[in-house]
């Protein structure tokens, strides 16, 4: 009897002790995601050298973290790999690695200039030093230590195009891959103080059959502000932030041709004197939160020339992004919501100079400039006029202040003296109010002063004549007439993981210019909604799905309807081969100088994918009823647009890429306009420094006012770069089209103009 009882509460104690280990094991491996983590970071304790390898002394004691989170698209879950980044710092740089876990054969990796990969794995640094979520910077890095750098704006969002001077060097290892990143304290701005706080986060990048995103700190997605909810890291003593100065100095040389006049086969193709010039950048830091940048005879050509677009049915004159050095420093600080200033605008400075600054929660600027070559934008109700009015002295003045939590006030003032005679002066608020976690409000009024040249040899040759604004008296012509404007945004916005919207007010009255900025139209009231459902099915092809309504309204000054739209999209993202595809349709009215056209409906069709690393294609198309604006026609129109992206090796990526617009009107069948751009860019980086790269692009185009016109471009250029902004280059550019004879019976292909470009540049830092 004794022994049963024993073995009962043996048998007892051993399943007690079983389920005591079963909730051990299952605390144990619970994952609890951390939001606004932190990090104490201690000074470096050894040597590091920037090189892939974390065996340095260095790396010994340096700050860990860990603990990654799934952030999209799952909302705070475990990651299906692991990750851990590692921080340390000396007196002049803030030293990040990351070790990667992942089975090295999946590893997707481009060797490529900097800022030139795209679905790749990749880690990233994001950092706000001065702790107030209005703008951060943005470390990216792959597998092979390429770099992207970005900053962020509370105002705009992203800003691709800037650049600073910093190290990286990856690895791809047994384990997955590690990086290394050493950036400069004399590339940052952050507060002249003995003890640093910063908001940082550790995020990873992961493409495979969907793009994962893991971070450091768990996010309220519901939660507007993204910034706010990064962890914090202190712990950094005793460093000082960027001083000094930086010297930029190139020297350029370039030769050019064209073909005489008239145009035609027999023309003789006339070479100029080669020309060289030399120029010289400088900044000068004056304190932690204060720089002067100054730049004589600057050449702001780009390396990457712009892609064509689109314009045959366009009235407008189209937008390019900025890519040119020197508006990078402090470029988030000139933002505004209506973009009051478009800084390629100022289109071939003599010289230019500016001041940027931080204090607190205080951003300022001032940027003014001697521009040779000034586009001259009139905006009206149905198009835009673009004129060039030669030369012209721009200043730019911006101010604004961050309150709350994330909240913000700005200030801008814009003004552009003509030589010619004739100005264009803008002042302007902005601002952003955070109503709670998923509400805001975004504003800014403008008002506008503006004085025509008087040119009536510009008149003449630019066709401007004496009509008349439309509500207004005054003329189009350049004839030195004076008048105001105003303009105003207003959005309320919703921002959450599943249901976010736009309500936008926005209108500009019939005088209002800016010639400074980038506002193609005038003389409209727009009121605007957009919103969409976003899901995240588990368990199934979809990962997610996103159905969306929109409604367009746009009226004139006094009233008159322009144009109004009703429609939808449902975007669906699938969880294999990264593939998409997205169904979007629209139906309304349009008016057109005058003239309404009814029952217009466009639908549109996109799809693409990207199988592995070797190989991503996308395909849109699109179809309905549209107006030919040039003719007032309705049309029938079609659409397609196709690219590829081929890597054949890690280093070699061909991009072609197709782009087909035709209309037809719809009674009668004859055809309104049609063009098709076929570009395909070649691109061979040999190491991280020597790169190679060679544009094609034709384009075919018809409508009744000019006929038909085929060019060819083909664009070779040869880049050693040994920084962001130390680069030698050198390359050309041919231009051809189909040209008559001297008889016009018969066409041939010849070739219209050509230039060869040289640049060398290198900055120098005291």
């Amino acid at each position: 009897m004794k022994q049963i009882i024993d073995l009962k509460t043996h048998s007892i104690v051993a399943v007690a002790c079983f389920v005591v280990s079963l909730i051990a094991i299952s605390s144990a491996t619970e994952f609890v995601p951390v939001f606004h983590p932190s990090i104490s970071i201690q000074r470096i304790h050894g040597t590091i050298q920037i090189d892939g390898n974390l065996d340095d002394s260095g790396w010994n004691g340096a700050a860990k973290a860990s603990n990654f989170v799934e952030r999209y698209p799952g909302k705070n879950v475990e990651p299906s790999v692991t990750t851990e980044a590692f921080i340390t710092y000396d007196n002049n740089n803030l030293y990040v690695a990351f070790v990667c876990y992942d089975d090295p054969s999946k590893i997707r990796a481009t060797m490529c200039q900097r800022d030139q990969f795209d679905g790749n794995d990749d880690v990233c640094l994001l950092l706000d030093t001065y702790c107030n979520a209005s703008w951060a910077y943005e470390f990216f890095v792959n597998p092979y230590g390429i770099q992207m750098d970005r900053i962020w704006s509370n105002i705009t969002g992203e800003d691709i195009g800037f650049d600073l001077i910093w190290q990286s060097a990856a690895k791809i290892t047994d384990l997955g891959y590690q990086v290394e990143m050493a950036i400069p304290f004399a590339s940052l701005r952050f507060p002249q103080s003995n003890s640093q706080t910063w908001k940082v986060d550790f995020w990873r990048n992961h493409p495979r059959e969907f793009v994962k995103q893991y971070s450091w700190a768990a996010y309220n997605q519901d939660d507007q502000c993204w910034v706010c909810q990064w962890g914090t890291a202190d712990g950094i003593n005793g460093v000082k932030p960027g001083r000094g100065f930086e010297i930029l100095p190139s020297v350029i040389a370039n030769q050019t041709g064209n073909i005489g006049e008239p145009a035609n086969m027999s023309s003789p193709f006339l070479n100029g004197h080669t020309k060289t010039a030399f120029s010289l950048g400088g900044k000068y830091s004056v304190s932690s939160n204060i720089t002067m940048e100054g730049t004589y005879n600057p050449d702001f050509s780009q390396i990457e020339t712009d892609a064509a677009q689109i314009d045959v049915n366009s009235t407008i004159a189209l937008r390019y992004p900025e890519r040119r050095p020197f508006f990078q420093e402090g470029s988030d600080i000139f933002q505004t919501p209506f973009n009051s200033f478009y800084s390629r605008t100022i289109n071939d400075p003599q010289y230019a100079a500016k001041l940027t600054g931080r204090s607190g929660r205080y951003n300022f600027g001032f940027l003014s400039a001697y521009d040779e070559n000034t586009p001259y934008i009139i905006p009206l109700r149905e198009r835009s006029i673009l004129v060039n009015t030669q030369k012209s002295t721009v200043n730019v003045a911006r101010a604004s202040k961050t309150f709350g939590r994330n909240n913000f006030l700005g200030l801008i003032l814009t003004d552009r003296r003509l030589d010619n005679g004739g100005y264009g002066t803008i002042l302007a608020a902005d601002g952003v109010l955070r109503l709670s976690e998923k509400y805001s409000i975004v504003t800014q009024y403008i008002i506008s002063l503006t004085k025509e040249p008087s040119d009536t040899v510009l008149n003449g040759r630019e066709g401007l004549n004496g009509q008349y604004f439309d509500n207004t008296n005054h003329t189009v012509a350049l004839d030195g007439e004076s008048y105001p404007g105003q303009a105003l945004v207003s959005q309320l916005r919703r921002e959450t993981r599943n249901w976010s919207f736009t309500l936008n007010y926005d209108h500009t009255s019939p005088t209002y210019r800016t010639e400074t900025g980038y506002d193609p139209w005038n003389d409209y009231k727009n009121l605007n909604f957009y919103t969409e459902f976003d899901m995240y099915p588990s368990n199934s092809i979809f990962g997610r799905i996103s159905p969306q309504l929109f409604t367009e309204n746009r009226w004139d000054w006094d009233g008159t309807r322009k144009w109004s739209f009703n429609g939808g999209q449902i975007e669906n993202n699938f969880t294999f081969a990264q593939a998409y595809a997205n169904v979007s349709w629209r139906y309304g009215l349009e008016k057109d100088w005058g003239v309404e056209f009814r029952d217009l409906w466009y639908t549109e069709f996109h799809t693409g994918a990207q199988f592995n690393s070797q190989i991503g294609w996308s395909v849109d198309l699109g179809y309905g009823h549209t107006v030919a604006r040039w003719v007032l026609k309705k049309g029938n129109e079609t659409y397609l647009g196709t690219a590829l992206a081929i890597k054949p090796i890690d280093r070699l990526t061909i991009e072609p890429s197709l782009e087909y617009s035709r209309s037809k009107e719809v009674h009668t069948e004859m055809e309104l306009y049609k063009q098709a751009i076929a570009r395909t860019r070649v691109r061979l980086q040999v190491n991280r420094q020597l790169s190679m790269r060679l544009v094609g692009e034709y384009i075919d185009q018809s409508d009744p006012f000019n006929g038909r016109m085929k060019s060819w471009e083909f664009d070779p250029l040869v880049t050693y770069r040994i920084s962001s902004f130390s680069v030698f280059y050198a390359g050309s550019t041919h231009n051809m089209a189909k040209l008559p004879d001297n008889t016009g019976t018969r066409e041939g292909w010849r070739q219209t103009s050509r230039q060869l470009f040289m640049k060398l540049q290198y900055l120098f830092r005291v």
